[in-house]
């Protein structure tokens, strides 16, 4: 009987742990796949004493046997891809085409997304979406105009790569000059960087739509990557503070080419509170020494940016809404430990708007949204040394499964550190996990 797939999202605003689980999971996996998002995803791993942080390549890459796979959703950024593959590399991590394919099918983020991306957020001051300016949103842009589009098959053909910037940097510069008075590209010089990266990388580029179908008809196992978390996803989060694809598992069909039966089961990552990283709506945020302590406690500065994040209280109210879009099967809760030594802990149950309980969640009417708290014990004990549910102080016990009540499913893992070692199995029924 063949493996069942296993997909990992984040079920918040990103930042949620995800890392750490895919990098659990891979082990039982042949598979590793990102289906969307780029350069602006920021896993951390952390293995003994060594601290991984991968951008664009999948996990799966710290686990020998396992086939790591850009697929065609994601916006591919060759610059980034080579710069991490040489820190890995430096580090004792092969990284080739014998663990690595990237989607031939997948666009290219470049140089003129970065700098229109950084143009837009500056020309927009007060009212920035808040990106991390590496040209993911325009990237996504050009995808859907179609013609000043760059895909990852012409990094594999100089001459036709060549053609494509002569073609498409000309009429970036003459926009980027009309809309923000900037002055023109280096053309000669993207030229020569993108066929050297395109070099480089052209051993690894295939068609991963067709390697990932055969891989669900061999019985073969794939995990599949999310990034970002499903409050930023470009149709069901909290637009337009979101990013530009489709980070819940609705994406995965279109982003990584498989069917949706291929998606197996959903593990939703969720912190035991809650952060955001740039503009947008964020109900419980605690824009005050309490959330100041979380952040300090919790290290919340981003993978990618080292912003400082927003923090606040957990919202099942969002959570709920999350899992039930992607049809979560459990649920993984990291970040425990950073709750302990609070006396009171807060969790919000729903939204009043206008003084009459919401029924079902709209991340459009966030702004008007108030939270409805319910107030839990908190426990002073450090909990990093905890190994099982059991051993856990009864407060926190406590908050787990009342998590569990408000979200409706079950919670498999607990982590309660960043190490692997600091995981407590609980409700999973997930194989690599249970």
């Amino acid at each position: 009987m063949a493996r069942q797939n296993v997909t990992v999202i984040g079920l918040q605003w990103g930042d949620e742990g995800k890392g750490k689980l895919v990098d659990w999971l891979a082990e039982s996996c042949d598979y590793v796949a990102r289906y969307c998002g780029g350069a602006n995803a920021g896993h951390t791993v952390v293995v003994g004493k060594e601290r991984y942080a991968l951008h664009l390549i999948p996990c799966g890459v710290l686990h020998k046997g396992v086939m790591n796979v850009v697929g065609n959703g994601v916006a591919f950024d060759p610059a980034v891809a080579a710069k991490e593959m040489d820190e890995l590399s430096a580090r004792g991590v092969s990284v080739g085409p014998e663990n690595l394919i990237i989607s031939a099918a997948a666009n290219v983020v470049m140089p003129w997304h970065k700098l229109h991306d950084s143009l837009s957020e500056k020309q927009l001051g007060d009212s920035r979406i808040g990106t991390t300016t590496r040209g993911i949103g325009p990237c996504y842009a050009d995808k859907a105009l179609r013609w000043p589009a760059v895909r990852v098959a012409d990094l594999a053909d100089a001459d036709q790569l060549v053609g494509r910037i002569r073609q498409i940097a000309p009429a970036k510069n003459a926009i980027f000059a009309a809309l923000y008075q900037a002055p023109p590209m280096d053309v000669s010089a993207i030229e020569a960087e993108c066929v050297e990266l395109g070099r480089r990388l052209s051993p690894m580029i295939g068609n991963t739509g067709a390697v990932l179908r055969r891989a669900c008809q061999q019985g073969k196992r794939i995990l599949f990557e999310g990034g970002q978390g499903s409050m930023l996803d470009v149709d069901h989060g909290t637009y337009p503070f979101v990013t530009s694809s489709s980070v819940s598992a609705c994406g995965i069909p279109a982003g990584a080419g498989v069917p949706p039966s291929a998606v197996g089961q959903v593990v939703g990552v969720i912190k035991a509170y809650s952060t955001r990283v740039g503009g947008g709506p964020f109900p419980t945020e605690q824009n005050n020494p309490t959330g100041d302590r979380v952040r300090q406690r919790g290290r919340e500065y981003g993978t990618t940016t080292g912003r400082p994040r927003r923090c606040g209280w957990f919202d099942a109210f969002a959570v709920r809404y999350t899992a039930a879009l992607s049809g979560v099967s459990e649920l993984s809760l990291s970040l425990l430990d950073v709750l302990g030594g609070f006396d009171k802990i807060q969790v919000c149950t729903g939204y009043k708007m206008d003084g009459r309980p919401v029924a079902d969640y709209d991340a459009a009417l966030l702004d008007k949204a108030v939270p409805v708290y319910e107030t839990l014990a908190g426990w002073p004990d450090e909990i990093s040394d905890c190994r099982s549910f059991g051993s856990l102080p009864p407060a926190a016990q406590v908050y787990v499964n009342r998590l569990e009540e408000l979200v409706g499913r079950p919670v498999g893992l607990i982590s309660v550190g960043p190490e692997r070692s600091q995981t407590i199995r609980h409700h999973s029924g997930i194989e690599g996990l249970a």
